[in-house]
């Protein structure tokens, strides 16, 4: 089973792994959320969404029916 940035936790890191392009509004793209980028959660609001991430030094907030299209690898640290 594919991990995706939907299962983080406050305060995890993780490498993006795949981004499925189709599902993932462009703006998105443009802000970083591509293959190899760190990605951190960084605080949920309630009832879970959005999530308010940390992307490479960019800070964005996103549905999470969005990020469980974004597949990552956990960064244990």
């Amino acid at each position: 089973m594919n991990d995706t940035l939907a299962n983080l936790k406050r305060g995890e890191s993780a490498i993006i792994t795949d981004v499925s392009s189709e599902l993932i509004p462009l703006k998105l793209l443009e802000m970083g959320c591509l293959p190899g980028n760190h990605v951190e959660l960084v605080q949920v609001a309630p009832f879970a969404d959005p999530m308010y991430l940390n992307i490479n030094g960019s800070h964005l907030a996103i549905r999470k029916e969005t990020a469980i299209h974004i597949l990552i690898e956990r960064v244990h640290e």
